[in-house]
């Protein structure tokens, strides 16, 4: 049977399963259209071409021998070259002074997909350490990922690498991680589902500092074409570690049932832009149908602002400052565990990254405690909305796709801002910990993809996925991604 890349990971498992597909067949057949297709769209870093072809041999055995196998068995999937490590495999955190770096075992989430019988495929690109909402790096021949939908226009970051294979059937599922929109930017630029889950809904090993994820909140996610797939890779992700001392219980969930439920009787609020920033006038008008959406849906839709004690810009500041400890704290990390001092290193790393470090090393306790006020702030805001509401519904970025070789735009519909954070409406909800899915919600006329943010109350990730079930069944998008 002809092997369609673009096959639901559910149906391809499925047929998996009966025989009817062959899990070498599979994995060859991926392996080919990366060979076609990553030259242009620079989505992997490392394509684990001779570890795919032998654990898929592995993984036909167990087929031949009617042994009890995964619900991913056979399945390729691809992660992130951040945080996910693979064995005796390239990792790079996506930076020139880890070029050559082997992983010495893998992450928790790796051994998670490979018990359900996942194959991993390779590692997709990242700028280095995720710091931004584009993806490039100076590796050596790697280059700038694109959206599958335009080539000269960026795919998102930091999980672009992740956003693209999946858009561009270079993989069924893959894992991407999240401090501040870093799966939901890319699922958006790239036409695809992508779920930041509940903080700790997913576990976390960070191997010399067990604490390293919540300033701001750290989350690890799928990246699927369907939402059934991404539900598929949660009930296999999700579940406590005793390394993650943030890790939530199991909550006895089955993520792909629930993705059946309704959603009527729901409370539904929307904002487009926060009460604070412009918006693209093709983005708004699909923000808006979206909403219209989800009112033929038995749900009561209303329109919402929220009421921060902060500016926006205040809101920004404390993400950065928190940002900059992070990145300080991670150097260390790494120079704990690898030896690798990254100010050594400032050539191969770029301006922005060595700032951050620098920074949060003469950030003073008393400076960055005080962001907490502010996280305070939003996380109260948004619990009162709460009270009130299910779901709330905003663009995932204020823009589409913009050109690769820019940050991001310096102004929306005539409006100056920053063209770092100044059209993103993600990162609020990685100071909360909230669960937050980017769902497609449109196409411009220039046939770019527009992102639909859909958060949920603090661990309803259930809620989230029924909803972006049900906009799916109403707004279908995987035959935008077909071909």
């Amino acid at each position: 049977m002809t092997v369609d890349t673009f096959t639901s990971v559910s149906e391809l498992s499925d047929q998996i399963r009966r025989g009817s597909l062959s899990p070498v067949d599979v994995v060859q057949t991926y392996l080919e259209r990366i060979r076609e297709y990553n030259n242009t769209l620079n989505a992997y870093i490392t394509v684990l071409e001779d570890n795919a072809i032998q654990k898929a041999k592995e993984r036909e055995r167990a087929l031949d021998s009617k042994r009890d196998i995964g619900p991913l068995h056979g399945v390729p999937v691809a992660v992130k070259d951040l945080y996910a490590f693979v064995e005796n495999e390239r990792h790079t955190f996506g930076a020139k002074p880890f070029s050559g770096n082997v992983a010495e075992s893998n992450a928790v989430l790796v051994d998670r997909l490979e018990q359900a019988g996942a194959i991993v495929i390779g590692k997709t690109n990242t700028p280095e350490f995720g710091h931004k909402g584009t993806t490039d790096n100076m590796l050596d021949n790697v280059g700038t990922t694109v959206t599958p939908f335009d080539e000269t226009r960026t795919s998102g970051g930091s999980s672009g690498g992740s956003a693209a294979a999946v858009a561009a059937g270079l993989t069924g599922i893959a894992q991407g991680s999240d401090i501040a929109g870093s799966v939901r930017i890319p699922a958006a630029f790239c036409g695809v589902f992508g779920l930041k889950p509940s903080y700790g809904r997913v576990p976390q090993v960070f191997p010399s500092n067990a604490f390293a994820t919540h300033t701001p909140f750290l989350s690890s996610g799928p990246l699927t074409r369907t939402v059934e797939d991404a539900a598929l890779a949660m009930d296999v992700m999700s579940g406590p570690h005793p390394g993650d001392p943030f890790s939530t219980p199991d909550d006895e969930i089955n993520y792909r049932e629930v993705i059946d439920r309704e959603i009527s009787g729901f409370n539904i609020g929307y904002t487009a832009d926060f009460g604070e920033l412009p918006v693209d006038p093709e983005v708004r008008e699909a923000f808006t149908q979206a909403v219209e959406v989800f009112s033929t849906t038995g749900a009561t839709v209303s329109p919402i602002t929220p009421d921060f004690s902060n500016s926006w810009d205040a809101i920004q500041q404390s993400m950065k400052v928190a940002l900059e400890v992070f990145y300080a704290d991670l150097a260390e990390m790494l120079q704990d565990n690898y030896g690798v001092d990254l100010l050594d290193h400032k050539k191969d790393l770029p301006v922005n990254v060595v700032n951050r470090i620098e920074s949060g090393q003469q950030t003073r306790a008393v400076e960055y405690k005080r962001t907490d006020a502010v996280r305070t702030d939003v996380l109260r805001t948004f619990e009162s909305l709460f009270n009130e509401y299910d779901l709330l519904l905003t663009p995932t970025a204020t823009v589409p796709p913009f050109p690769h070789d820019t940050h991001g735009p310096s102004e929306v519909d005539g409006v100056e801002i920053d063209p770092h954070h100044g059209w993103v409406l993600t990162s609020p909800f990685n100071l909360t910990g909230h669960p937050a899915a980017s769902v497609p919600a449109g196409i411009t006329d220039d046939g770019l993809p527009v992102g639909l943010q859909i958060v949920g109350q603090r661990f309803a990730d259930d809620d989230v996925l029924a909803a972006s079930a049900t906009f799916e069944r109403k707004q279908p998008w995987a035959h935008t991604l077909s071909g």
